[in-house]
C-alpha cells in the first residue's frame, strides 16, 4: 500500500515559471487551487495582470486529493436552509448549485480538458429508515421549490444503483458528475498561465498590510520569495488558510479526509458494486463517500481521523476505512489496497459556503466538502466582482459566523469532541 495520492499518478502538472516576483499586479490570489485558478482565469481574460501565490505547488491541497465528486446542492438539507435564510434566498443559492455543474463542464470543455468529467449523477444512500423516509420530503420540497427533480429509489430496487444491502433506500441526482481531480486542476492551471497568469509556486504569504503605490490604494504582501504590491487580493486558500489572515482563519475549521483506492477490479465486480457508476455517498454525519475511478478501482473515503492529514492519521485512517468499505461491500474482503492519502477540508462554522470581502480582502472558501464544482464557480464569481460587475453570488453577505465566545484562533483544538458529537448525533438519529 502506497502513502500516496491515487490521482497525482494519473496527472502531469503543469511547469511553473521560477523566475522573480512581479513589483506590482492588479489583483495577488492567494492558493493555486480550484478557486484560486478559476479567478485567475477569469480576471486574466478581463485583461487584469496577475500573481497566485501558493505555498506549495499547483493542486497541492484539497484540489487534487479529493474523490472527483462534482455535485449538486449543499452540505445542509433544503429544509435547514430555508428555515436558516428563508425561501427566497435558498431558491438562489440552490440555483448557483446546478449552474456550479454547469461552470466546470463549460470550463473542461473550453479548454479540452482531459479530466474523465462525466454526467454520471449521485446516490445519496440511507443508513437508517428514519433517513429514508426524509428523502421524499426532500425530494418533493426541492421539486416544488427549486423545479428540480430527484429521484427516490425503494430499498427493493436499491441493486439497479449499488452492490450492497445494508442501505433502507436512496435518492439519486441525475445532474451531479465525476472527474479526475488531479488532471483537472492541471487543466485549470495550463489554462490559466496560457491565458496570461503568473502562477508562484512556493511562495508563501506571510504577512499583508495596507499601503499606497503612486497614490493607488493596496496591499504589500510579503512571501517567502519577496514582495509584490496588489490593489486587490483574493483569498482562496480554504483548508490551509493560516495567520496570514487571521480575521479569515478564525472562522475557517480545517477537517481531514481521507481516502483510500483499491486495486483495479475485474469488470464484472465493478458493474456489480456500482452498476451504474454513480458518485455515492452515505446519510451519515461522520460519513463514507465513494465510487469507482475511470480504471475500476473502489475509491473510498471519509472523516476517518478529524484532525488533518500526517504520517499518523493515514496510517490509522487506512484500516478504518478499509473495515467501513469491507461493511459496505463485503466482495472486496479480499482484495488489496493500493493507495491510502489525506487531505483537508474547509468547514464554517455554520457549515455554508462564504465568499465576499472582509477587511478589504476577497475572498471564498467554506466548501465542507462541495468544493469541486463551488470553488470553481466562486473564482469566476468573485473574479467578476473584482472586475467591477455585479454577478448574482448569495453566498454574499449572508451571516459568516465564528467560533462562539470567540473560543478559537485558528487551531481546532476541539476536533475530537467534534467528532465525538457527530458520532452520537449519528446513533441518535
Amino acid at each position: 500500500m502506497h502513502e500516496h495520492n491515487y490521482w497525482l499518478t494519473t496527472a502531469e502538472l503543469p511547469k511553473v515559471d521560477r523566475g522573480t516576483l512581479p513589483t506590482r499586479v492588479d489583483v495577488a490570489v492567494i492558493g493555486a487551487g480550484f478557486t484560486g485558478l478559476s479567478a485567475a482565469r477569469t480576471l486574466v481574460k478581463r485583461g487584469a495582470k496577475i500573481a497566485v501565490l501558493e505555498s506549495e505547488t499547483i493542486g497541492w491541497g484539497a484540489s487534487s486529493r479529493n474523490g472527483g465528486m462534482v455535485l449538486t446542492g449543499m452540505k445542509l438539507g433544503v429544509n435547514k436552509l430555508i428555515s436558516m435564510y428563508g425561501r427566497d434566498l435558498t431558491r438562489r443559492m440552490y440555483a448557483a448549485s446546478l449552474e456550479t455543474i454547469n461552470c466546470v463542464e463549460q470550463i473542461t470543455r473550453e479548454e479540452a480538458i482531459d479530466c474523465d468529467f462525466s454526467r454520471c449523477g449521485h446516490l445519496e444512500v440511507a443508513c437508517k429508515q428514519k433517513h429514508f423516509d426524509d428523502y421524499a420530503r426532500q425530494a418533493e420540497v426541492i421539486a416544488r421549490e427549486f423545479n428540480h427533480q430527484l429521484r427516490v429509489v425503494q430499498k427493493n430496487e436499491l441493486s439497479t444503483e449499488i452492490g450492497s444491502n445494508i442501505y433502507y433506500g436512496g435518492m439519486v441526482d441525475e445532474v451531479s458528475a465525476g472527474l479526475n481531480p488531479a488532471r483537472y486542476v492541471a487543466g485549470l492551471g495550463r489554462a490559466a498561465i496560457k491565458a496570461g497568469a503568473g502562477i508562484f509556486e512556493h511562495s508563501c504569504v506571510q504577512a499583508m498590510q495596507r499601503e499606497s503605490h503612486q497614490g493607488e490604494s493596496g496591499w504589500k504582501i510579503s512571501t517567502s520569495r519577496g514582495s509584490l504590491w496588489a490593489r486587490e487580493v483574493l483569498v482562496a486558500t480554504s483548508g490551509y488558510t493560516s495567520k496570514a489572515t487571521p480575521a479569515l482563519q478564525k472562522k475557517i475549521i480545517p477537517i481531514g479526509s481521507f481516502i483510500i483506492t483499491t486495486e483495479i477490479l475485474a469488470k464484472k465486480l465493478a458493474r456489480e458494486l456500482s452498476p451504474r457508476n454513480r458518485m455515492i455517498y452515505d446519510s451519515k454525519n461522520y460519513l463514507y463517500y465513494y465510487r469507482l475511478t475511470p480504471d475500476r478501482r473502489m475509491l473510498f473515503g471519509g472523516r476517518a481521523a478529524f484532525f488533518p492529514e500526517n504520517d499518523q492519521t493515514i496510517r490509522r485512517s487506512a484500516e478504518i476505512l478499509r473495515r467501513g468499505m469491507i461493511g459496505v461491500y463485503p466482495q472486496l474482503r479480499e482484495t488489496k489496497i493500493d493507495y491510502v492519502w489525506g487531505g483537508t477540508l474547509d468547514f464554517a462554522f455554520d457549515i455554508m459556503p462564504h465568499a465576499g470581502q472582509i477587511d478589504g480582502l476577497y475572498y471564498a472558501l467554506g466548501y465542507a466538502g462541495h468544493g469541486v464544482a463551488m470553488a470553481t464557480w466562486q473564482g469566476r464569481k468573485m473574479a467578476e466582482s473584482i472586475a467591477g460587475d455585479k454577478p448574482d453570488n448569495p453566498f454574499i453577505g449572508i451571516p459568516f459566523p465564528g467560533a462562539p465566545l470567540g473560543l478559537y484562533s485558528g487551531r481546532p483544538w476541539f476536533l475530537p469532541f467534534a467528532g465525538v458529537w457527530y458520532k452520537f448525533l449519528d446513533w441518535v438519529s
